[in-house]
This record gives structure tokens, C-alpha cells and sequence, in this order.
């Protein structure tokens, strides 16, 4: 081992269900020289990014900010900022990611009710309406879109249900945001957190959350300020203090607020990229952002079964941007995965739980939602799978796909 060595990745095509191949522009973004945290510049840029991000996640909210970390930090952010021990949680469940909603929410000290639907389907609004007047929960909390099985969330009655019981409506959105429809405000979302790796085209490393008056209300009646900046100006909420002081939101608020109370150095590099992100998908449309993946996926899964292989789930309600493939039972589906990277530089993902070694899941996103991507894919795929010896359609794939991305059809 060569402690040494200079940093040169390899030239990989990320295919899989996440981390994507980031846009170029983010990766210049990310490039720039440091600033200091109150420097009226940076000061600027959050602004700017706090505003960008409103746009993405079609909402009005005031509170919209980053949440330095993965993806993960953001859904620890919010559920640790809106639970207090003891409140009831309802977290749908219908792949990987809705049991890590429910296991952060019982480590948040909720009581944590879960309902599963067979993996490769979702959950609809009469299931929801059910469980909501059944366990009368504080917070609803529900992934939209989970690549564990590649569905898609319907999220545009949920929220109406929640106003209707008086529940605090939440969603993971990290997989799903700018490949599939999000409507934040109209669907009557009180919280949403998301990643910058899929669909946005950036790094693994911020979390941009949103939350609507009535969220931040919850989260200002357990105002806490820290000792050594506390003021006699300052009046602390009167219910318990968040349990986590990194994922206070109540303080992360306060620090993005025009008083800038001091709570953390903000991560300059990551906010450089979270405003790139935001900047390119807004300047793009967002609408031919989604239309684009779509597009991409389509051209994949169409090539995909023109090669005869099967498509995992319920398809209506898969998402634009990733796809979950079954393994033929006569290749190792690991050993193929690996050889997708090691022959091509192409990565493709596996799964987890009851699916894994049962299906691969390849995504097109951001930066690779892309005809060339797609069909340097399915050419890789299909050489590896003939020479199994498999009975695959040679060609087929890679006609099926052009027509699908030219025709939509």
C-alpha cells in the first residue's frame, strides 16, 4: 500500500441506483477556494441556495436550508428535530429505506408503528387512511422513492389525509427528486429532505431540507440556544430539548436566519455544489429535467426486455430513473455485476433484503440520464449475458432503446 499514491479514480460510468456520475459544472463548483462563514459573500450564497431549493422543491416554505451530511443526515435532521420520546409514528413500508425511517424514528424515542406492502408494489390512500385513523400517529413519514425495489411513492393524497387528521405529513425524497414529479406546497408536505447523489447530479454529502410554518413550529417550541452565544434576548422553547445538537433544526434554522447564530462551520465545498445542482436543474426546466430521465429510462427498460430479460415490480409504478432487472437464473448475477465494472467501467447496483441476489437495479441519472449511457449499458450487458450462454436477443436491445428515446414510444 502506497500511503502516497496521488488520487486517480478510475474513469467508472455509474450506473447504479446511487452515487451517480456527477455533473462536470458541480465538480468545477466544487473546486473553488474557501471563504469564511460570515463572509457577506458565503452569507450570500446561502441565500442563494436557500431560494434555489425552494424552486426544486416547488414550495414557498422560508425555512429551506442544507443539512451538512449524507442524505441520511437529512432524514436524522428532521425526524430528531419533530419527535419528541413518546410520539407516535406512522412509517409506511415498502422496501429498505422505510425501515430506516422507522428504526431513526425509534431511536428519536417514537413509538413507531409500520405497516409492510409486498416489495415491488406501494402503498395506497386508503391503506394510509386506515392506519392514520387506526394509530391517530403525530408524524407520517414516507419515502417516495425507494431504489431498494425502484418504486415510486404516490404522494399527492397522502398529504391531503394528513391535513385532514391533523398529521405531520414527511417524505424522503433523495431517489426520486428532479427524475419523477415533486410538488412540496401542493401535495402539503411539512417536511422533505433529500440527497444531492441521484437524480440531482451532485456528491454524497448534503442534505437540502425543506419544512413548511407549521413544522418549524413544532421544532421553535423546543427552541435550545447554546451557551456561550446565549443572550438575554434569547426566550428557549418550553417542551423538550432536541436530542441531537448536529441535527438540532431549531438551531441549523438559527444559523441560516438573518441572525446567523453560530452553530456549525458550514460545509463551503458541499454548498458550492448544492448551488450547482440546484442552478442546473432549475436552468434546464425542471420539467424537461424529469422528461429527460424519463426518456432515459424508458429507452432502458425497453431495451432491457427487448434482450428478453424481466422487469421487477409493479411497473406503473416504477420510477423514471432507476430499474430493477431480474437475474437470470443461469448467470451468478454478482459475478456479472463485477465484470460490468471490471471489462466496461460500468457499475451497476445489486439489491438488499428478500431481492438481494434476485435483481440488479440500474439507474439513469442526473449527468448519465443520457442516450449514450443507456446504450453503452445494454451493449455491455448483453455481450456478458451471451457469453453466459444465455438465449438473448443479440441487437435487439440497442434498436428498441434508440426507438424508445427518439419515438417515447
Amino acid at each position: 500500500m502506497d500511503l502516497f499514491e496521488r488520487l486517480s479514480p478510475p474513469p467508472r460510468i455509474l450506473m447504479g441506483p446511487g452515487p451517480i456520475t456527477a455533473y462536470p459544472r458541480v465538480l468545477q463548483a466544487m473546486g473553488n477556494q474557501l471563504i469564511g462563514q460570515y463572509d457577506p459573500v458565503m452569507t450570500g450564497y446561502m441565500n442563494q441556495t436557500m431560494a434555489l431549493y425552494r424552486s426544486v422543491f416547488k414550495t414557498n416554505n422560508q425555512a429551506t436550508v442544507l443539512v451538512d451530511g449524507t442524505a441520511r443526515a437529512g432524514i436524522e435532521a428532521v425526524l430528531v428535530s419533530l419527535i419528541e420520546p413518546g410520539d407516535k409514528v406512522l412509517v409506511p413500508v415498502f422496501g429498505r429505506f422505510g425501515h430506516l425511517l422507522a428504526e431513526i424514528s425509534e431511536r428519536a424515542g417514537a413509538d413507531v408503528v409500520t405497516f409492510e406492502v409486498e416489495w415491488g408494489t406501494v402503498v395506497t390512500d386508503s391503506m394510509l387512511e386506515q392506519q392514520i385513523i387506526r394509530h391517530k400517529p403525530k408524524v407520517l413519514a414516507l419515502v417516495q422513492g425507494d431504489t431498494s425495489t425502484t418504486m415510486l411513492q404516490p404522494l399527492d393524497g397522502a398529504g391531503e389525509l394528513c391535513k385532514k387528521h391533523g398529521v405531520l405529513f414527511y417524505s424522503d425524497a433523495t431517489a426520486s427528486i428532479v427524475g419523477n414529479e415533486f410538488e412540496a406546497d401542493e401535495w402539503q408536505l411539512d417536511a422533505v429532505s433529500v440527497g444531492l447523489q441521484k437524480c440531482l447530479g451532485g456528491p454524497s454529502g448534503s442534505a437540502p431540507v425543506t419544512l413548511s410554518e407549521k413544522a418549524v413550529e413544532e421544532i421553535r417550541q423546543r427552541k435550545h440556544i447554546e451557551a456561550g452565544i446565549r443572550t438575554d434576548d434569547h426566550r428557549v422553547g418550553q417542551r423538550s430539548r432536541i436530542r441531537s445538537n448536529y441535527f438540532d433544526l431549531g438551531m441549523i434554522l438559527d444559523y441560516w436566519g438573518d441572525e446567523r447564530l453560530n452553530h456549525h462551520t458550514e460545509a463551503t465545498s458541499m454548498l458550492f455544489a448544492a448551488r450547482e445542482c440546484a442552478q442546473l436543474n432549475l436552468e434546464e426546466g425542471l420539467d424537461c429535467v424529469i422528461e429527460r430521465h424519463k426518456r432515459a429510462g424508458d429507452a432502458l427498460a425497453a431495451g432491457l426486455k427487448a434482450m428478453g430479460l424481466s422487469l421487477f415490480g409493479d411497473l406503473t409504478h416504477k420510477m423514471n430513473n432507476v430499474v430493477g432487472v431480474v437475474i437470470p437464473s443461469y448467470v451468478d448475477g454478482e459475478a456479472v455485476r463485477q465484470a460490468m465494472l471490471s471489462q466496461f467501467n460500468i457499475e451497476i447496483g445489486t439489491s438488499f433484503g428478500p431481492l438481494h441476489g434476485k435483481i440488479w437495479r440500474i439507474g439513469t441519472m442526473g449527468y448519465n440520464a443520457r442516450l449514450d449511457t443507456v446504450l453503452l449499458t445494454l451493449v455491455a450487458l448483453e455481450a456478458l449475458l451471451v457469453q453466459s450462454g444465455g438465449a438473448i436477443k443479440q441487437g435487439a436491445a440497442y434498436q428498441s432503446a434508440i426507438e424508445r428515446y427518439q419515438t417515447g414510444k
